[in-house]
């Protein structure tokens, strides 16, 4: 199908696009990788007034080491995210979750602030950032503000984000050390998770010193598996003590019966891939 008609523009500053924005109304849009926006617009499932292609902002790419924290452009690529040395030392959820997602085409084109900015309840990006703690910047008409990922996400395909407001980048504090897995199950290749499990573990003298496990579409927006944390922390990391805590995994969950699974199915993926995760990342 071809999508219909609107009005395009191409800023090539932060203050441009935001100007572009409150200019358009609460019916533009805003193009950044497109790998989840032009579907839509072909199928006609969205039909704005005016596109704000964030592609000619150069300040928008990149990362960048920030003494406690490193810090991702929201126009950063998956495949750069994926290469970036920084991130692999301090975000390694991060890279882990990222190579997950979709085929080499669309790591090429997505862009890691594109995809927390849709907050589609599957997808592969948005459980990672909030176990590693994110901070979301955003800068609109009123000046620019700080938001944490835990008040970002407010319900399916729904952000704190403002109508005036663009993602600018992305702070994840620093895990240094960290062990990290990405465990997914989806019924076709390169397809959304039907459930996911971001697992980053700091480990010191075979013990278990943090832990920070998130859920990929188990509710409206990604969740933190509180009990598994809880039972993990300040215990040898072996094998039955991982058992034992996934089993806490689907706990405060409010998983949706659809086409792909019912509602106890995911329940069952959430505490078999967590023990997976867990445990490929600690390597018991």
């Amino acid at each position: 199908m071809i999508p219909s008609s609107f009005d395009y523009v191409s800023p090539t500053s932060v203050e441009q696009a935001v100007a572009a924005l409150a200019e358009a109304g609460e019916d533009a849009k805003i193009l950044a990788g497109g790998q989840s926006l032009l579907p839509v617009l072909r199928l006609r499932l969205s039909s704005p007034s005016t596109l704000v292609d964030l592609g000619r902002i150069g300040e928008l790419r990149g990362v960048r080491d920030d003494g406690d924290s490193i810090v991702i452009g929201a126009m950063t690529t998956y495949y750069d995210v994926i290469r970036d040395p920084l991130v692999h030392e301090h975000a390694l959820l991060l890279v882990e979750a990222t190579r997950t997602v979709a085929d080499p085409q669309i790591r090429h084109r997505g862009t890691l602030g594109g995809a927390l900015a849709h907050a589609d309840p599957a997808g592969d990006l948005c459980a990672p950032a909030l176990a590693l703690d994110a901070t979301l910047t955003a800068v609109g008409t009123a000046g620019r503000r700080s938001i944490p990922v835990a008040d970002f996400f407010e319900g399916y395909y729904t952000t704190t984000l403002r109508p005036d407001e663009i993602l600018v980048d992305v702070r994840f504090p620093k895990h240094t050390g960290w062990e990290a897995r990405y465990e997914k199950f989806n019924t076709v290749a390169e397809a959304w998770s039907i459930v996911g499990v971001a697992a980053t573990i700091q480990v010191d003298g075979g013990i278990i010193r943090q832990a920070r496990v998130a859920l990929t579409n188990m509710g409206s927006v990604p969740v933190r598996a509180r009990g598994v944390e809880d039972a993990l922390v300040g215990n040898a990391a072996d094998p039955e003590l991982i058992r034992a805590a996934a089993e806490h995994a689907a706990e405060g969950t409010d998983p949706v019966t659809d086409g792909n699974a019912d509602a106890e199915y995911r329940s069952h993926l959430a505490r078999v891939l967590t023990r997976r995760a867990v445990a490929t990342a600690v390597g018991v």
